[in-house]
């Protein structure tokens, strides 16, 4: 029995197999986070990314661009709206003010773009082709559907697009169409975190 150990000393077992924390692990916990705030400040505020940054000292400048970095590569997400590009156009601007690579970060920039242009123009031409697709079938289903009930209701026009199936429908065929955009975007913002 006295084999058994209790949760508390099995963790401080645990926490003893870790050492010390590095004065390294110390400043990224500190000043990573302030990086996150700093690039979230700028992109709701549109504070000067660089200015703010310059107030650091150098030594946990590279941890504050870091948690910056992280921030605006986040932010970078798929053209759905106004919003959403000028949220795009934001946070690529601050990024490229962060690296020191401004060639690579542009090559990875113009990638994104003809991804963002191709959801844009093709995209939306597939999900208007996927929306047409889908009323017509959801109509044919909900005819047969009625038609079984009651046979008088034969005449009636039902609004397919109300319906909430419809509806879950479009959303799960809408995100599965964005789905590959998607991945290549995530492909494109690994790229941007490996760039200096």
């Amino acid at each position: 029995m006295a084999d058994i150990k209790s949760a508390l000393e099995i963790a401080k077992e645990k926490v003893e197999k870790l050492g010390e924390a590095t004065d390294e692990e110390r400043l990224r916990w500190r000043y990573v986070p302030e990086g996150e705030r700093l690039a979230t400040k700028y992109i709701k505020q549109e504070c000067n990314l660089v200015a703010e940054l310059s107030q650091y000292p150098e030594k946990v400048m590279k941890y504050v661009s870091e948690g910056a970095e992280d921030i605006l590569i986040r932010n970078i997400s798929l053209p759905r709206d106004d919003w959403a590009k000028k949220n795009n156009r934001q946070a690529m601007d601050g990024l490229k003010a962060l690296k020191t690579d401004k060639v690579g970060v542009e090559n990875v920039y113009s990638q994104i773009r003809r991804i963002f242009n191709h959801y844009l123009k093709e995209g939306e031409q597939q999900k208007k082709r996927a929306y047409e697709s889908l009323k017509v079938e959801f109509g044919v289903k909900v005819q047969q559907a009625v038609a079984k009930q009651l046979d008088s209701l034969l005449g009636v026009k039902i609004d397919v697009e109300r319906l909430p199936q419809f509806q879950d429908e479009w959303r799960r065929l809408q995100s599965q169409l964005d789905s590959q955009y998607t991945t290549l975007l995530d492909e494109h913002k690994r790229e941007l975190r490996a760039v200096s």
